[in-house]
């Protein structure tokens, strides 16, 4: 005779059921924070309305671009776009940053991230240059300063230094024209 049929049978039936309990329980959690309308992409940053971060890096190798400083950002409006020549979703958002570099009210300034020069400047030579600016993060710890989960991201600078707007991930034409077009409106006339 086993344990569980010499308990009575209610608790026998309570500790079947407990397993079945914890599913349904887990299950309404992740229901509710799957219908919630909550946008899953959207990382907050709490550097949104800060002054970006000090971080002075040397400008990339064998390119006629200065580094990255952020006290040039100040009295311009300037996207920093955090990339690599290894990250896929940087190559798929690029041909963006390129239409983005026509418009000259608005600076791009790269922050390469753990990259080898030479495949930076590869990158850069397959499919053009958006940037005014270049610095190169070999360790990551500038984009540790920054608050980077990962690349792609973008920041927008207002003309005061501070940070108005953050995108994760690749931008897609929806978001450039929806989100990121309509913050650039907002820093200018700031």
């Amino acid at each position: 005779m086993s344990a569980a049929e010499g308990q009575p049978p209610k608790r026998r039936r309570i500790i079947l059921l407990l397993p079945l309990l914890a599913f349904l329980a887990l299950s309404a959690v992740f229901l509710v924070q799957l219908f919630s309308g909550r946008d899953s992409s959207v990382v907050p940053s709490a550097l949104i309305g800060q002054p970006a971060p000090q971080t002075i890096l040397p400008p990339l190798e064998g390119m006629a671009l200065p580094g990255f400083n952020p006290a040039d950002f100040l009295g311009n409006v300037t996207l920093v776009n955090v990339w690599g020549s290894w990250c896929v979703p940087c190559r798929q958002e690029h041909p963006l940053l390129m239409q983005l570099a026509e418009d000259e009210s608005v600076r791009i300034v790269g922050l390469n991230y753990k990259d080898q020069p030479e495949n930076a400047r590869r990158f850069l030579g397959e499919l053009g240059n958006p940037f005014d600016a270049i610095g190169v993060d070999g360790n990551g710890r500038a984009a540790i300063e920054w608050g980077v989960y990962g690349v792609p991201e973008t920041f927008l600078i207002g003309p005061d230094g501070k940070i108005r707007y953050k995108h994760v991930g690749p931008f897609t034409p929806e978001s450039l024209r929806s989100e990121l077009l309509p913050e650039i409106e907002k820093a200018r006339s700031s």
